[in-house]
Parts: C-alpha cells; sequence; structure tokens
C-alpha cells in the first residue's frame, strides 16, 4: 500500500501548522506522507511507530522528527489511563521556511544541522525530551508571536541531543567530519549503496579506502557508528521493507532481489531487525 499524500494546511496568522489530536479508543494504522517537516510528540499511548522501513515500538513522551516525505504512521496498542484518549501534538512546517531561518540567521545553524539528520527520522532521547515536553504542551495554548518563538527554542534544545537515534536504514552518506578520511568513506558508501545486494569482499572495499583490512573496519564502524555487515543489512531490509508495502511480489522473489540467498536466513534477520516476519510486515499495509 503506497502512503497517501496528507494535504497540511497553515492558518491565516501563522507560518507554520500545529494540531492537538485526541484519538479514541486507538490511533490507527494510517500510513501517509507529505512535503513538510514533522514535530510529533505522542501522549498517553503504547504502540507501535512506523516510519520508512522503521518499526519500533513507543510509549508515554515519544517524541520523533521526521523529514520532509517520510512515510510514516503511529498505531496504538494500549492507554496508560484508560480513561482518557491518546493525544497526539503534531507541529508541521516547511523545507523553505526552515532554509529561511536557517540560512539567514547565524544563531540557528544548529537547527540546519537537526533538520538534516531528520531525513532518516529522529527518536530523541529521554533526557532532551524531558526538557521541551511541557514547552511542547504549552505551545498550543499560546498567541502566534509567541509559539513561533516558543518552537525555535524546541529546535535549539533538540539540536543538542547527540542521543537522538536515527529511525529508518541508512540512505545517503553521511557527511564526514574528518576531511582526510571523508573521500575515503564516501568512496566505500558509495559502492555500498551500489552494490548492496552483492556478495561484497572485506580486501576490495579495504582497497577503495586505501586502508588494510583492519583499519578499514576501523574506519567504517567510527564514521557508521555500524560495523559493515549491520550497515549492509539495514540496506538490505529497508529496500525490501519498500518492496513489501509497495508490491505484491512473492516473499523470497523480494529477499533474492535485496541479496539473500536463502530465504530462511532472509527471514531470520528481517524479523530480527524489525521485530516481525516479512509476512506480518506486508500484512500492516494490506488493504
Amino acid at each position: 500500500m503506497k502512503p497517501y499524500l496528507e494535504k497540511v494546511t497553515v492558518a491565516d496568522d501563522a507560518s507554520w501548522s500545529m494540531v492537538r489530536v485526541p484519538r479514541d479508543p486507538t490511533i490507527p494504522f494510517e500510513w501517509h506522507h507529505h512535503p513538510e517537516y514533522e514535530l510529533t510528540l505522542t501522549l498517553n499511548s503504547r504502540g507501535r511507530r512506523f516510519v520508512g522501513d522503521h518499526v519500533g515500538d513507543y510509549d508515554d513522551g515519544d517524541l520523533v522528527l521526521l523529514g520532509p516525505n517520510l512515510p510514516h504512521t503511529w498505531s496504538s496498542t494500549s492507554k496508560l489511563d484508560g480513561g482518557r484518549p491518546h493525544l497526539v501534538m503534531v507541529i508541521w512546517f516547511r523545507p523553505e521556511w526552515a532554509r529561511g531561518l536557517t540560512g539567514l540567521l547565524t544563531e540557528l545553524r544548529p537547527v540546519a544541522g537537526l533538520l538534516d539528520r531528520s531525513a532518516r527520522g529522529l527518536k530523541f532521547s529521554q533526557g532532551a525530551t524531558e526538557r521541551v515536553r511541557a514547552r511542547i504542551e504549552a505551545i498550543f495554548d499560546k498567541p502566534p508571536a509567541d509559539r513561533l518563538l516558543d518552537l525555535i527554542s524546541v529546535l535549539l534544545t533538540l539540536a543538542e541531543d547527540d542521543a537522538a537515534e536515527p529511525l529508518t536504514a541508512p540512505s545517503r552518506s553521511p557527511q564526514s567530519t574528518l576531511a582526510s578520511s571523508g573521500a575515503r568513506i564516501d568512496r566505500v558508501l558509495d559502492y555500498l549503496h551500489a552494490h548492496y545486494t552483492d556478495d561484497l569482499r572485506i580486501d576490495h572495499l579495504a582497497r577503495l579506502a586505501a586502508l588494510s583490512p583492519s583499519g578499514f573496519h576501523r574506519m567504517f564502524t567510527r564514521h557508521t557508528r555500524l560495523t559493515l555487515v549491520e550497515y549492509v543489512t539495514r540496506l538490505r531490509i529497508g529496500e525490501a521493507c519498500a518492496l513489501l508495502a509497495e508490491q505484491d511480489k512473492p516473499i523470497a522473489h523480494i529477499a533474492e532481489l535485496v541479496g539473500y540467498r536463502s530465504l530462511a536466513n532472509f527471514g531470520r534477520q528481517f524479523k530480527a531487525l524489525k521485530g516481525l516476519t516479512p509476512r506480518e510486515y506486508r500484512n500492516r499495509f494490506a488493504g
């Protein structure tokens, strides 16, 4: 099932959008996307979060920032307080709005970095969430100018969260912080993104990076925070998720398309990463 395009409207007295929605009895599975950034705080709710190829459990106080056109939905399983509804607070703003602020105001450069990271979806740490939760809850009852200042304050605080967790599989080479090794890691990542379905050889990748195999492993882990096997698995399973959600090809065929020669191995790795079997994942998108 392809995600439907959600239309986000902006009030006449504001430059960005927000909504506070009580959902009862459940938050339904509604697979969708939109061109805006989205900051979502979910309260009094537990369930599963779907973002791109990511599937993960969420709990009360779940705070996530999504980049433009990243398919997503939350699907609840229970409430903390059965007498109250699930509460979803959503803030949307367009890329040009963000570029205008971060390009004009030097003080907001950290926010530009935060927005770049949100292309994969970001789940914020508990500490960062606690620092901004009250501000987000209060923002809906303030006049427009105060809302804007509070939103900027929230984004600046979240930009400091080094523990924010990217949700989806890597989709493009991360920006290197070390110019001397940036070209090396970029060569390797460009190759991996073009050949991740192939049988990969460490000696070939090490030659691309002009390093020994041991030096290559150290560089790769330092830059991606994943081992080579973990990184390639995420690329393969991420592509499989897209194919399972949008196509009706047999699961065995999809496994082969993304580089698995063994259907059993594909199923094991898929469930280990996503918490669902490929068939269970596909069934979530049926209808």
